[in-house]
């Protein structure tokens, strides 16, 4: 007679059986299309308590318990001045579902709800800092993020309506202040209703937001603005259900020859600059 699974063994195989098509495949897809994981890396799983991060902590478990890929992973969580309900959510969470989590302590929520501007954005800056920092004490090469597809597609919609600039977010990249230090986004091409309908099928329950400042989110104009995004887009897909896909597709696919600017590396570009080198294609138009 077959044993019972507990219950990390039955959100594991969710992964493997249930969600394979949703969740593991474009897992693996990212992985391999991106080129995010060598051979010898190190890797730093930052784990918040939501849950991207707690779904990309069990993806990265399974991919290195069964890849050929020679790799190793820590599992890290930084407690920025989580509330004692949320830390002890994020512990019992990780016991749950087997992750051998590394916590470590930081003054960062006490620090920015003192500012007057941008606390969200200096408090996402400094968190990133304080884990690189841990990660290369830890001796890792990469860190790994929980930003899935509909993040991608948010971020460059934001961009364009209320940045006014074409700006996609990159499935991995250098660090600027950590040199030899990479970040990765393995659930570039994951969904965000399939990890929502991954957590309903397992019964699982993650913290959603464990910042202080939650109940300034409303007046927070970045958090505001993505919302107004979020709802667009659903919006959009009664219409075109491929209409997320359309505009990830078009990241990927950017004709620069078409660009009046652009910037690369910092650096502004026109296409004046190459306007009389004769191959702008022309007009289009029958002669």
């Amino acid at each position: 007679m077959p044993r019972d699974l507990t219950p990390c063994e039955k959100i594991e195989r969710s992964l493997i059986k249930r969600f394979r098509k949703e969740l593991w495949k474009p897992f693996i897809v990212a992985v391999k299309r991106y080129e995010l994981i060598q051979p010898g890396d190190r890797i730093a799983v930052c784990i918040s308590g939501g849950k991207d991060s707690m779904l990309l902590a069990k993806l990265m478990q399974e991919l290195h318990r069964h890849t050929f890929i020679p790799f190793e992973v820590e599992f890290l969580v930084m407690d920025p001045g989580y509330s004692p309900e949320n830390r002890a959510k994020i512990e019992a969470n990780a016991r749950l579902m087997e992750i051998p989590i590394r916590v470590f302590s930081s003054d960062i929520f006490d620090v920015t709800s003192k500012l007057d501007c941008n606390p969200c954005y200096m408090c996402a800056r400094m968190r990133r800092g304080f884990l690189y920092d841990r990660a290369r004490e830890l001796g890792c090469n990469k860190i790994a993020l929980g930003h899935h597809f509909n993040d991608v597609i948010e971020t460059t919609v934001m961009g364009m309506f209320y940045g006014a600039q074409l700006q996609g977010m990159l499935p991995k990249l250098h660090s600027r202040n950590f040199p030899g230090m990479e970040l990765i986004r393995p659930l570039y091409c994951v969904h965000e209703d399939d990890i929502l309908s991954w957590c309903r099928y397992n019964d699982l329950s993650f913290i959603a937001c464990a910042c202080r400042l939650t109940e300034k989110a409303a007046t927070d104009t970045g958090a505001s603005k993505r919302q107004e995004i979020k709802e667009l887009l659903r919006a959009l897909r009664k219409d075109n259900p491929d209409v997320e896909k359309s505009v990830f597709n078009s990241i990927h696919a950017v004709s620069l020859d078409t660009m009046p600017g652009y910037k690369w590396r910092g650096r502004e570009h026109s296409f004046l600059e190459r306007y009389d080198e004769g191959d702008d294609g022309g007009d289009g138009l029958p002669e």
